[in-house]
């Protein structure tokens, strides 16, 4: 198939999940309810596969995106908690593009990382102060590493946000290929930054299409 030691997993479990959205990180563009066009990636290469992952890590809503009308964006915490998964995406790309979407992701910091140093340590965090500053590493599917990244705190170290309905909807678009809308409404309403900010009935009528 590819030369192994080539290609990567990248675990997405934001907006990310959103193929149409991800694909503005590999292609440039602007995102459907983002403010911000994306530059791309050196290599414009689509992935050359892609299935959902679960992560044995919570996820939680923080901080105040501009390109997201300034409200949280989703990261994940440090500490395994095998009853509070997070639902991902994995896209299988270079080593080279994904280092380029972690760049944009941390608006265009220039950074040099090892991914075989990040697999051999379990994590690495490149830049304490960049929110997606911590690369993950998840372990390997079909003989490739599976990374991700988040911020360098921990779920509890920071105040979690509401996210806006823009960005909750471009991730619901992304779920929605694979799980029922019972499904994403009792996945949501367990997250911080989104539980007693949202009710069932407004997460519905995002499922819907529709502002609630």
């Amino acid at each position: 198939m590819h030369e192994k030691q080539q290609y990567v997993w990248y675990a997405s479990y934001g907006s990310n999940i959103n193929a149409d959205r991800f694909l503005c990180y590999i292609k440039g563009g602007q995102p459907e309810g983002s403010a911000q066009i994306e530059i791309g990636c050196k290599d414009p290469s689509l992935p050359v596969d892609e299935s959902i992952f679960t992560i044995d890590l919570p996820l939680y809503f923080a901080k105040e995106a501009a390109r997201w009308e300034s409200q949280g964006v989703a990261f994940i915490g440090l500490n395994q908690d095998k009853g509070n998964h997070t639902y991902s995406k994995k896209y299988l790309i270079t080593g080279e593009q994904f280092l380029d979407v972690v760049k944009q992701e941390n608006n265009g910091l220039n950074f040099e990382i090892d991914l075989n140093d990040v697999k051999q340590k379990g994590s690495k965090v490149f830049h304490r102060h960049s929110w997606y500053g911590n690369i993950l590493y998840l372990g390997d599917e079909n003989g490739f590493p599976i990374y991700t990244f988040t911020a360098p705190w921990d779920i509890n170290e920071v105040e979690w946000k509401k996210p806006s309905t823009a960005y909750l909807k471009t991730i619901i678009k992304g779920l929605s290929k694979n799980y029922s809308n019972e499904e994403i409404v009792a996945y949501f309403q367990s997250k911080p930054g989104i539980k007693d900010q949202f009710a069932d009935h407004e997460l519905a009528l995002l499922l819907k299409g529709r502002e609630g």
